[in-house]
């Protein structure tokens, strides 16, 4: 395949999560159950937290801001596997390809940067609540967010401009059920040397955030284990409870597929990207509302004024 019209004749086929057909309907019937809980629990936090003024503060503005972009990244992939599976097809377009691939690395990169400020927001709260509002203002809170997106996009868009750089003239088939960096780098017969150094370097940056978090929580604890009373310590846990399990979940499975050589990267490993693709962003709404009783405060009161009146 030349390289000057690749872009226009080149399709990739997507292998889906296992390559065995009757696999692939179940996982088909997974997302199809897995993809309306997402968009409808991710939305029901969002409504929550605009039409509740007791939830208009920065620990649920940011996490409005997370279930926005969970949205996005789930609505990313999903619907063109689920459209793929319908239609009997497997083919995705080169241009498609790289347009899913940097949309996905550029909401994950946001996603992470969020939950990094969703832990300094509950550090803050916890070990300087005299100065809570003040360092947590509005306009801190909005740089929080929009700092994200900045550095998401940011280290989205060069990864993408090197891959679409690249010639693929031999394997066509992604192994996996969307375009991700690693599988198409393992494609190219081009020379990926500079490119998988750029991925590692992709890769510190989304590790960033992480750092952050577990320094957040070194003096959450520390300031916690000060407090001469067990009261103290639950106040704690139940308010960093929700983010520390979200946390675990997204980083645990994208560190177990990204943190490792290239070369071991296999059709089997796409099963761990439905952990974080599909899976975490559809147990977050239930994670933050079934632990916090605010929220599910004003979760009937959505329900009860805007549906049922």
């Amino acid at each position: 395949m030349r390289e000057d019209n690749q872009s226009s004749t080149f399709n990739f086929i997507l292998l889906g999560v296992s390559g065995q057909q009757e696999e692939e309907d179940v996982f088909f019937i997974l997302f199809l159950f897995i993809y309306p809980i997402t968009l409808i629990g991710n939305l029901l936090i969002i409504l929550a937290i605009r039409f509740d003024v007791h939830l208009h503060n920065p620990m649920y503005f940011l996490l409005a801001s997370l279930s926005f972009v969970d949205i996005f990244f789930s609505s990313v992939t999903i619907p063109k596997m689920l459209a793929n599976h319908l239609l009997g097809t497997t083919a995705i377009s080169f241009g498609g390809c790289l347009t899913q691939m940097c949309f996905m690395l550029a909401l994950g990169n946001t996603d992470s940067y969020i939950l990094a400020a969703m832990a300094y927001d509950r550090a803050v709260a916890i070990t300087r609540p005299l100065h809570y509002t003040t360092i947590m203002s509005p306009r801190t809170c909005v740089l929080l967010v929009i700092g994200s997106w900045v550095v998401g996009n940011a280290n989205a868009f060069p990864h993408t401009l090197l891959t679409a750089s690249l010639s693929f003239c031999g394997n066509q088939e992604v192994a996996n059920f969307y375009c991700d960096i690693a599988s198409l780098l393992k494609l190219s017969c081009s020379d990926i040397h500079f490119n998988v150094k750029m991925m590692y370097l992709g890769a510190a940056v989304f590790s960033v955030p992480l750092l952050c978090i577990i320094i957040s929580y070194v003096r959450v604890f520390s300031t916690v284990l000060r407090v001469p009373s067990t009261k103290g310590v639950l106040k704690a846990l139940s308010t960093c409870g929700s983010h520390l399990t979200v946390v675990s979940l997204y980083y645990g499975t994208v560190m177990g597929m990204y943190f490792r050589p290239l070369t071991s990267y296999s059709l089997k490993d796409a099963v761990i990207t439905v952990m974080y693709i599909a899976v975490t962003p559809m147990l977050n709404p239930f994670i933050y509302s079934l632990r916090n009783r605010d929220m599910k405060t004003a979760l009937r009161k959505l329900f009860s004024s805007r549906i049922f009146s």
